[in-house]
């Protein structure tokens, strides 16, 4: 079962003025599908073919670092395009999301603040996450292609901090990408389902 390159779940030009139709392309249609073509020449004869790529992330990681790189990232950038929507954003959270923002970490506005730190604060290329471990909502960072589900969590929102994902459009302002990100594009609804389906 070969990885596939999924179309976005909209137009390239569906997120302007946050994210331009050129970076979509660029990081789509290169990035993402150089992930997808690399990690399917390196997974034949690993003996994980076959397996989900939830089970392929986990099983590479630390064993096979040339095929964790490519799986780790079409994993992040499968979810990372549901991620974002058109008119995304906004502080009023899925009622379930916002509990648990409110309980375990301290309400909405110390939530952005610590996602847009973790991503601005993350040396080199990485993500900034919100996942849940244990039952219980946390803000992470991880370098390159790394996602929470290699660290015992379950990622529940992943913003993409490599510059190919916001250079053309902010150049090396990275916190105001961030900003822009999680003020104007996350789709807190996918958010839910996720936490839903892991809860």
């Amino acid at each position: 079962m070969a990885f596939e390159l999924p179309d976005l779940p909209y137009a390239y030009d569906a997120l302007q003025p946050y994210m331009s139709k050129e970076t979509l392309e660029y990081h789509h249609d290169k990035h993402h599908n150089a992930y997808v073509t690399t990690g399917n020449k390196l997974i034949e004869g690993t003996g994980l073919e076959g397996k989900s790529l939830e089970e392929i992330v986990k099983e590479s990681y630390g064993s096979n670092p040339g095929l964790f790189n490519q799986v780790g990232q079409h994993f992040n950038h499968l979810h990372f395009w549901k991620w974002m929507k058109p008119n995304g954003g906004g502080t009023s959270l899925p009622g379930k999301l916002q509990e648990r923002v409110d309980a375990d970490l301290g309400g909405y506005d110390k939530f952005r603040e610590a996602f847009i730190n973790a991503g601005t604060t993350q040396f080199g290329s990485g993500w900034a996450w919100l996942a849940l471990r244990d039952g219980k909502f946390e803000v992470m960072k991880t370098p390159n292609g790394e996602n929470p589900l290699v660290h015992g969590a379950t990622p529940l929102l992943g913003c993409d901090v490599w510059e190919h994902s916001y250079y053309i459009d902010y150049r090396n302002a990275r916190p105001k990408y961030l900003e822009a990100w999680f003020d104007s594009l996350v789709n807190w609804d996918y958010v839910l389902e996720l936490y839903e389906a892991a809860a």
